[in-house]
């Protein structure tokens, strides 16, 4: 009976919901509103009220008939922005108690005097130092102090602490000691969320290490507490499919997993995003692309540079390092309920504070009074301005408009030139992101298509790509909910590492062959842990690399097989080629060395599969539902403009703009300007005009 394949996004603003049929291929959309209070009850609303829809025979049971379920999720990442983790304890080397708070000793801004740093998620009270010591060669140099570890134990159960996280000096070497502090903690504690570096982290660089294990206690019982109440309200509804998480990566993983490792999270929701973008770029003929994935809250922009988005294995997340591996995503506070207002000296600014889900946008009537970027577009006549959402959401033009004429009378400006400045802001903020991904890394936006997804990134992509000088603009089929269709697209995955600083020469080829074969032995114990079948085992390596005395290196693939000397000069062609790329130069001459040495194991599971329908002609006249005035700044006045609706047009169709393309989970702005054509995928293609 189980044929459907779901996948969930829950986002701040809307949770999203796709719907596969493996049977026939038919692929259905779902969108409500997402439950902020407890995001598990927007999920089951979401899948129920789709379920219904699409297998109304299931009855009392609608997720009966669900064979696959995918789950992004934004709970840890929400967490650690609005600083809602758990109390967590923290038990490290002696003499390292203060590194959390020391940090690097960099400000976040150089030149911004009054920057502040994040708050430390452990205050110092609740960071433990106890006697042990392990040199940089793995030898002991000071054995564990057990009795002062179980004083450190008793001493944060007394505090009431939730979480602790343990993590002492060259951990990842040699973990004995991390583990024995772990056993000693569930002896004295077993009530608390415990974790260790060398579980978390097993890398080089002692302060990002340790800020990643601290994050992930700080969010483990959150997690935790997700996915104990998501559980069952899945079963509830009859789902007996084993549910899954998405990772930063882009893969998946079991529920279990994410919640014992919930930094592996952070970017889980915008993840799948990129995944379903590769695919769609691939079967649309356009393997370079910048992706833009627009949603309520944040944008999220990526580089696919031959249908690849890089793994990166460190980012800095709202001001906390982390040492995790995830898809090289850049996010920026600037999405659809993004609130406008002037500042200090009375500038016209644009976010990163959110109206999120509730009261979200003035035009929702919910109680909002300050305007946000789906406001500008309802008062500009881009998005409908009477309803949303196919008509199940109406919205009210008149407040959007008096909200924003307080704006303008601050600015000295009239109400449309407003609501045409909180855009250009908006675009500018946009525009930013991708020359950080794009440009800074040696790469030319205008040799890319731009992709563009999410709930708001078709309203405002014309326009960012006129920004940039891009050429070209593709819509996928279901923008809105392509994170969601993400989930349906990827793989299982769980990725593996080991820190080795090694020269790139002969003499390192047995340990780099000997750590490789202890990551794949893991690897294998992983593919055995998730029942994945010998012939959908994946495995991929790649070695961090840089010159000796860089400060950062740069990842660098290994092709299978074993490790000789010709890997090495694979491996230094490959690290020529990334450094020229990302530094415009080669140090020739200069010692190269071999720093970390990765495994990315992928379970390949039955995917959701896009299909192609036959062109039909030219003529798009028979998608066009009627016509509304639009403000567009070319003319600077309304133009009228036709509304086309997406579910009409056929493959092959093709019109000018301006034009405005509504369905129900986004609006697509065609500028005077460019042309649109529906290719064979029902993808939207915008293009300048020759």
């Amino acid at each position: 009976m189980a044929r459907w394949r779901v996948g969930v996004d829950s986002g701040g603003t809307f949770t999203d919901i796709c719907l596969f049929d493996e049977d026939d291929g038919r692929v259905e959309v779902w969108k409500v509103s997402s439950t902020p209070d407890d995001p598990s009850r927007g999920i089951a609303e979401g899948v129920e009220q789709g379920m219904r829809i699409v297998a109304p025979e299931n009855g009392d049971t609608p997720a009966s008939s669900v064979a696959y379920f995918g789950h992004g999720t934004t709970v840890a990442t929400n967490a650690l922005i609005q600083h809602k983790g758990v109390a967590t304890g923290l038990v490290t080397t002696d003499g390292f108690r203060d590194l959390l708070e020391i940090g690097r000793q960099k400000r976040p801004d150089l030149y911004d005097l009054d920057a502040d740093k994040p708050p430390t998620l452990v205050p110092r009270a609740l960071r433990m130092a106890v006697p042990e010591r392990v040199k940089h060669d793995g030898s002991i140099d000071l054995p564990l102090d057990e009795d002062a570890m179980r004083g450190a134990a008793r001493e944060l159960k007394k505090a009431g602490v939730k979480a602790i996280a343990v993590s002492f000096l060259y951990g990842f070497i040699r973990p004995e000691h991390e583990a024995r502090a772990v056993e000693i903690l569930k002896e004295e504690y077993p009530e608390a969320f415990i974790c260790s570096g060398h579980e978390i982290a097993p890398e080089f660089r002692e302060y990002e290490r340790l800020s990643t294990v601290v994050l992930n206690a700080y969010l483990g019982p959150v997690m935790k507490s997700y996915i104990e109440k998501l559980t069952p309200r899945l079963a509830a509804l009859g789902m007996t499919a084993t549910p899954h998480l998405t990772q930063s990566n882009g893969g998946v993983i079991g529920f279990s997993t994410a919640a014992a490792m919930p930094v592996r999270t952070i970017l889980s929701g915008p993840s799948t995003g990129v995944v379903a973008a590769q695919v769609v770029g691939e079967l649309a003929g356009f393997p370079d692309i910048i992706t833009f994935d627009m949603g309520g809250t944040s944008t999220d922009v990526a580089l696919l540079k031959g249908g690849v988005c890089k793994l990166t294995s460190e980012a800095n997340v709202h001001g906390y390092p982390l040492k995790a591996p995830m898809l090289d995503i850049h996010t920026v506070g600037a999405g659809g309920g993004s609130i406008a207002f002037v500042d200090s000296g009375g500038f016209l600014k644009v976010g990163p504070r959110s109206c999120g889900a509730f009261p979200g946008p003035v035009c929702y009537d919910k109680g909002a009074e300050e305007p946000a970027t789906t406001d500008a577009n309802v008062v500009l006549q881009t998005l409908n301005p009477t309803h949303l959402l196919a008509g199940r959401m109406p919205v009210r033009q008149d407040l959007a408009k008096a909200a924003i004429a307080k704006l303008a009378d601050k600015l000295g400006l009239g109400v449309m030139e407003t609501a045409q400045g909180i855009l250009s802001v908006v675009t500018a903020n946009m525009a930013k992101a991708i020359r950080v991904i794009s440009v800074q890394r040696g790469h030319d936006p205008r040799d890319y298509t731009l992709m563009a997804f999410g709930g708001a990134g078709p309203l405002h992509a014309a326009r960012l790509a006129k920004e940039l000088d891009m050429r070209r603009v593709l819509v996928p089929r279901n923008p809105g909910i392509l994170c969601a269709m993400g989930l349906l697209l990827t793989d299982l995955r769980a990725d593996f590492a080991a820190t080795k600083l090694l020269p790139l020469s002969p003499s390192s080829l047995t340990p780099i062959g000997e750590a490789f074969a202890a990551l794949g032995a893991r690897a294998e114990a992983w593919f055995d842990h998730e029942e994945i079948t010998a012939d959908a085992r994946q495995i991929t390596r790649t070695v961090d690399m840089r010159y000796a005395g860089q400060n950062y290196e740069l990842s660098v693939p290994l092709p299978e097989g074993p490790v000789t000397e010709t890997s090495l000069e694979h491996l230094a062609e490959g690290f020529e080629e990334a450094h020229r790329q990302r530094y415009g130069f080669i140090a020739d001459g200069e010692a190269v060395q071999i720093v970390t040495l990765r495994i990315e194991a992928a379970g390949l599971v039955k995917k959701a599969t896009l299909k192609s329908y036959p062109v039909e002609g030219p003529d798009a006249s028979g998608a066009i539902i009627g016509k509304r005035p639009v403000w567009f700044p070319e003319a600077g006045d309304y133009v009228p403009t036709p509304i086309y609706d997406r579910e009409k047009l056929k493959p092959g169709n093709r019109f000018a703009g301006p034009a405005i393309v509504e369905q129900m989970d986004t609006t697509t702005v065609v500028p005077p300007g460019m042309t649109a054509r529906v290719d064979p995928y029902l993808n939207l293609i915008l293009e300048v005009a020759a």
